[in-house]
């Protein structure tokens, strides 16, 4: 799954979308709660120590850029902006970026410039040459006020010296730059320090008088150069071919380069961007703004700061180089939670990086305006955000919102007052609390199953009643026992061995798939259709699997699988060992079930999904059909009988705090069961060895887990995953993650599911998982955070 590509994002209430986010890995647990409490940002009490005479808090709306892929990794960019449009076209245009390969950025090293003043020069020649000869002792004498710095790969790095010419009152002006590398902080009280620290010896050296002693907010410097090639065939329109759009962005280019009143709007709209970006993270919006303007006035006079042309093969190719001075450490960043957020939520580790991002934003921006100038014009979109904006303000709400925000575009009045006329009228006509949303359903059309929202990853299924044929019960904020819902799962301990007879430890995890079908007799077979998490469109397994197993419901339970629609929801990623399959045989076999009104116990509903997975699987061992319908922590044991099995319910004293992480490689179940099955046939004493070490371990864990002794379940854990290495279904990608999880500090790391890729767990004591998570994030793994219970 990819990071930043959430499409219908905007589609989703703002606590669906912290929900999302956290169910994603991107947000935790604390951070969710935060964000929707709205104890995210700063208080006032916070507020008055950063600046004077506080009275209060300004708050401005925080959304996210999506889709963004920047240097081959994905990244989620906070913006803080009040103009509508600016987040929706930022995001819009960096998907189709996107599908070009991305952008690319590279930042020079973070340099701030030092500047010393020195005036009443006897011989201003002289004392530039004097002062050039003794540079290096400058610089020592810079750095030896801040060892920490230096200590940190940073700290001054040179000595330059200007003659700007003469003034009437103190004659020759001499400048002296110094050069300071600040890491990753923004620097501007340390190059000021340094430039105070230096002011006796430059005096002594030169001659002169030092007046100003201080730093320059022209960033020259501090360089970023971000790209993008795009194929004209990517910028096609209904209205207009590529080449068309192609060429008229390099026209509104030319226009700026031309014109200067151009020129300055174009390049508003690259800061648009970028300013966002710095609000959200803390950083000093007007000194970047400073600095660009400026770099953009370098030369013969005002110019833009991005350039666009055609390239040899006719692709689009833009770049933008811009002076980015920024920090991700200091006062400023730390000190407001809301900015911290921000940070989390972006995952860059350096202040470079931070710059790097904020330059493909602010190309990003750049072209989403030239692309609506050059085509439908830059109100085409904006008059609809500017009209939900009126709406909202003017109070419409529930399903009459869309209705008055239509009204409103078609009148093309898109004012408050006419906002509250629409709503005036439609209450008028109203008859009553009619269903018109897009759960409603036409009684003549066939039974729609329920869309309530699957569990949230921070709340994974409750454990239930050891009484199988029960509905397992829902965990907080999840949806009731009739939801039609199948769990995703991860193995503690087990894998393989439990193929064979022997025991294994599952647990559901907050992740589901959740199915709603609806009859249209028009319909001559099943028409499946899966939903990702992120609004796109994907096919359930492989067409012929889905099919297949859709067509064996339809025949168990004696109803046509002619007429049926399925639309499954699906926040599971696939072929990653956490069971998708057998989750999407559970909610289809219960939103089945429920559209005829059939009833049908828990344990048919396992039994059945079994089937399923034969059908995908060939020879399952049972345990993810049954995590998947019953949603709670399993010792797991296969009987010689078809599909048979016994269970037994664990519970551990606190909740244990699990990380997973993805190898990005597909784990085929059927491909490793297969290898292991080979192996075992040629050699069954010595895999019957293994499998009863393995069964070993798997007891020992449950007693662990039982008494809530996690660093024992981490050790086990470990030695687990040294036997299933033995057995050759691990893989290069599980290993690394495996060793950056126990770098970062997990107690146990092991591959969970067949293998062969797919994913991988963690545990940590509580409020370990932070720096386990950050690590498999920096490495660019997807990582989510559940917990066993």
């Amino acid at each position: 799954m990819s990071r930043s590509r959430i499409p219908r994002f905007y589609q989703l209430s703002v606590g669906e979308r912290i929900a999302l986010l956290q169910q994603r890995g991107v947000l935790t647990p604390d951070a969710a709660a935060a964000l929707s409490a709205g104890t995210s940002a700063l208080d006032v009490v916070a507020a008055d120590r950063l600046i004077e005479n506080v009275i209060g808090v300004f708050s401005m709306p925080m959304g996210l850029g999506l889709n963004f892929q920047i240097n081959d990794r994905d990244y989620l960019v906070p913006m803080v902006v009040e103009e509508p449009s600016i987040v929706a076209a930022v995001s819009s245009t960096a998907r189709l970026v996107r599908q070009a390969g991305g952008f690319t950025s590279v930042a020079d090293d973070p340099l701030l410039i030092g500047q010393i003043q020195v005036v009443d020069l006897i011989d201003p020649v002289r004392a530039r040459a004097d002062l050039l000869a003794r540079g290096e002792e400058l610089v020592q004498l810079a750095n030896s006020g801040h060892p920490n710095m230096v200590a940190r790969g940073g700290g001054a790095r040179g000595v330059e010296v200007f003659l700007r010419g003469a003034t009437a009152e103190n004659g020759e002006l001499l400048v002296v730059h110094l050069l300071v590398d600040t890491r990753d902080a923004m620097g501007a009280n340390l190059v000021n320090s340094m430039c105070e620290r230096l002011a006796p010896l430059v005096e002594e050296i030169s001659g002169g008088r030092v007046f100003l002693r201080i730093l320059s907010n022209l960033t020259d410097r501090a360089l970023v150069r971000a790209s993008a090639v795009i194929p004209h065939a990517l910028l096609e329109t209904a209205d207009f071919p590529g080449v068309r759009v192609r060429d008229g962005i390099v026209l509104a280019n030319e226009f700026a380069a031309m014109d200067p009143y151009r020129a300055t709007t174009h390049n508003k709209g690259i800061m648009n961007g970028i300013d966002a970006v710095a609000l959200a993270t803390g950083n000093d919006w007007r000194a970047i703004e400073a600095a660009a303007h400026a770099y953009a006035g370098r030369g013969d006079g005002y110019g833009p700061l991005t350039t666009w042309s055609v390239n040899n093969t006719g692709d689009l190719v833009g770049e933008l180089t811009i002076p980015l001075k920024v920090g991700t450490v200091g006062g400023q960043v730390e000190s407001n939670p809301a900015v911290r957020l921000a940070h989390t939520i972006l995952g860059v580790s350096s202040a470079a990086e931070l710059a790097e991002v904020m330059a493909a934003v602010g190309l990003a921006q750049n072209l989403a305006a030239l692309k609506a100038l050059s085509t439908n014009g830059i109100q085409h979109g904006h008059m609809r955000l500017h009209a939900r904006a009126v709406a909202a303000a003017a109070g419409a709400g529930g399903t009459r919102f869309e209705e008055v925000v239509e009204k409103l575009i078609a009148d093309g009045e898109i004012k408050v007052w006419k906002a509250r006329q629409i709503m005036q009228a439609l209450d008028e006509g109203s008859d009553g609390d009619r269903a018109t949303g897009p759960g409603a359903t036409d009684a003549g059309s066939g039974a729609a199953a329920s869309v309530t929202s699957s569990v949230p990853l921070s709340e994974p299924a409750a454990a239930a009643t050891p009484t199988h044929s029960a509905a397992p019960a829902p965990a907080p904020s999840a949806p009731g026992p009739d939801a039609h819902l199948g769990y995703g799962k991860i193995i503690l301990m087990g894998e393989h061995s439990v193929v064979y007879g022997y025991h294994a430890i599952a647990a559901p995890i907050g992740l589901s798939v959740r199915a709603q079908v609806t009859r249209q007799a028009s319909l001559r077979e099943p028409v499946i259709a899966d939903w990702d998490v992120d609004g796109s469109v994907r096919e359930p397994i492989r067409a012929d699997l889905s099919h297949r197993v859709a067509a064996l419901i339809a025949a168990r339970l004696g109803v046509s699988a002619a007429g049926l629609r399925v639309d499954v929801f699906s926040h599971l990623p696939r072929a990653s060992g956490l069971g998708a399959s057998a989750a999407f045989a559970v909610a289809l076999i219960r939103a089945v079930a429920d559209s005829f009104q059939i009833t049908i116990s828990d344990a048919e509903v396992s039994s059945l999904a079994f089937e399923c997975e034969q059908i995908v699987h060939g020879t399952p061992s049972g345990i993810d059909n049954t995590v998947a319908t019953f949603g709670r922590s399993v010792l797991f044991q296969k009987t010689d009988a078809p599909g048979g099995h016994t269970i037994r319910d664990i519970f551990t004293p606190h909740p244990i705090p699990i990380v997973i992480g993805l190898s990005g490689v597909q784990s085929l179940t059927a491909q490793t069961v297969g290898l292991v099955r080979s192996a075992w046939q040629r050699n069954p004493a010595r895999y019957d060895a293994i499998f009863s070490q393995i069964d070993g371990l798997v007891l020992a864990g449950v007693d662990a887990l039982r008494r809530g002794d996690i660093a024992e379940l981490g050790e086990l854990m470990n030695i687990n995953q040294g036997l299933l290495n033995a057995l050759q279904v691990s893989s290069p990608e599980i290993e690394a993650l495996v060793a950056i999880a126990r770098r970062a500090g997990a107690l146990g790391a092991k591959l969970t599911g067949g293998g062969g890729g797919g994913a991988m767990i963690a545990i940590a004591e509580p409020g370990g998982t932070d720096p386990i998570i950050s690590a498999m994030r920096s490495a660019g793994y997807t990582t989510y955070l559940t917990e066993i219970r």
